[in-house]
């Protein structure tokens, strides 16, 4: 049996599922046939999730049925208690896997971003002024790489870490909502951030002050551009889909990856925020280069600490869901 026959052969029942799952979630119809029926229709869509495993493992339906069989468990045995733990289990768990399972689109935005690095760098290394051209004038008028470290400390930190998380959600956002433009804006986004870092980074670089710089970059900037990343490969991810809907309709496509997309979006929020608390409270603070390098490292520890202990639950779940 072909993708395609396997589709064709159960799609009905999947369809079935879902719309039990909706009315018994808004606790309609909660009667003992329909139960008997969403038990009858999950254990059925579990089996197919294990087949389509087997044989169809880089398939979109092995990850539709995946979130399926996922959403249908958690309602069935009740996993999900409380609001607090269903938030909890996304952050440690689901957010984690998803991000595993549509890394690719995450590389993608990471790749775009270096393009505009490294292509605004060799520009303003060759020519400082270039960075005038490159650069909006309300960001090129008003660095000054001699300046640099002057007003640690005299900041009002408070306003700054608001002002900066206030910002990078607005980035991650557009970045995610760009994918209705079939990626188009998303891959602008990507590219312009990683414009304005390679430009700064190598007019700092003329100035004698690369190392400072990037002590001033890292210790949020390591959360911060993973976050970006996440959100623009969220964005990515929808238009690919929307490009490219393969065996299903684009509004299909655009209904399911947007839900997938959102979901990415949302966990990317608690990076943000500790992003911003960095970056509003730390690489403003009047402490030594050294020190700011450390929290950088500290961030990367934490980052790849998160990440492995939520794939590692989110494999768990998976084998008890087949």
């Amino acid at each position: 049996m072909n993708v395609k026959q396997f589709i064709k052969q159960h799609r009905e029942e999947w369809k079935e599922l879902e719309e039990l799952l909706t009315s018994l979630r808004k606790n309609k119809n909660k009667t003992g046939k329909n139960i008997d029926k969403f038990q009858r229709l999950y254990q059925k869509a579990a089996q197919n999730l294990s087949y389509s495993q087997t044989y169809f493992p880089n398939e979109e339906v092995t990850s539709y049925l995946n979130g399926l069989v996922s959403k249908s468990h958690n309602l069935l045995y009740k996993d999900q208690i409380s609001s607090m733990k269903q938030v909890r289990r996304f952050f440690s768990t689901t957010f984690v896997g998803l991000l595993f399972e549509q890394w690719k689109f995450v590389l993608i935005a990471l790749g775009l971003f270096m393009v505009g690095a490294i292509g605004a760098y060799l520009s303003v290394l060759n020519d400082p002024l270039n960075i005038y051209s490159i650069l909006p004038a309300n960001i090129s008028q008003n660095v000054d790489p001699t300046t640099l470290g002057q007003s640690d400390g005299e900041v009002d930190s408070s306003f700054m870490s608001a002002s900066i998380m206030t910002n990078n959600i607005k980035v991650a956002f557009l970045a995610f909502a760009g994918g209705v433009t079939f990626g188009l804006l998303t891959v602008y986004m990507m590219v312009y951030n990683g414009i304005i870092i390679g430009a700064l980074a190598a007019l700092f670089w003329h100035h004698g002050k690369t190392y400072e710089f990037w002590a001033y970059i890292v210790p949020h900037g390591m959360i911060e551009l993973t976050a970006i990343f996440i959100a623009g490969g969220a964005g990515l991810l929808m238009g690919y889909k929307l490009f490219v809907p393969g065996r299903f309709t684009r509004s299909f496509q655009l209904k399911q990856q947007a839900k997938r997309s959102v979901q990415l979006l949302l966990g990317t929020v608690p990076l943000f925020v500790i992003a911003g608390i960095i970056e509003g409270f730390i690489t403003p603070a009047a402490i030594s280069l050294e020190t700011k390098y450390m929290v950088a490292f500290v961030t990367v520890i934490g980052l790849i600490l998160y990440v492995t202990i939520g794939r590692l639950r989110w494999n768990k779940a998976k084998l008890n869901l087949q």
